[in-house]
């Protein structure tokens, strides 16, 4: 998977909010949040075709755009990425970190819970 730019990232999470999707439509969502300029988001849609995160099909005058990579896929591939260069592949640093802080909300402390239980049962 290639490197995937902030800018970027926001293009195509507004297009897994809601595809396929032309640029005009993308530029009034992400102009909700940021102005950007209409060629900024064109050329940040190129970039993602370019590097086959975004795909597009041709309807009559327009392009219209669709994500070629799954959020679920992406974010997981983006989460290794940060463990592996922050915490030399441990996920237990970043937890402490967030403990330490008081980061950590009772709901995650069960999530976690519930996914180490989940993972014993099936790696015992």
């Amino acid at each position: 998977m290639k490197e995937i730019s902030k800018a970027e990232f926001e293009v195509l999470s507004a297009l897994w909010e809601k595809y396929p999707a032309s640029a005009n439509d993308l530029i009034s969502t992400l102009n909700v949040v940021k102005p950007w300029h209409d060629k900024t988001v064109k050329t940040l849609l190129n970039r993602l075709v370019k590097k086959e995160a975004v795909g597009f099909q041709k309807e009559q005058r327009k392009y219209l755009y669709f994500p070629l990579i799954e959020k679920e896929a992406y974010t997981q591939y983006e989460s290794k990425s940060l463990i592996e260069r922050l915490f030399s592949g441990r996920v237990s640093p970043l937890i402490a970190g967030f403990a330490k802080n008081q980061e950590l909300k009772k709901e995650d402390i069960s999530q976690l819970k519930e996914i180490i239980s989940q993972w014993e049962k099936e790696n015992d």
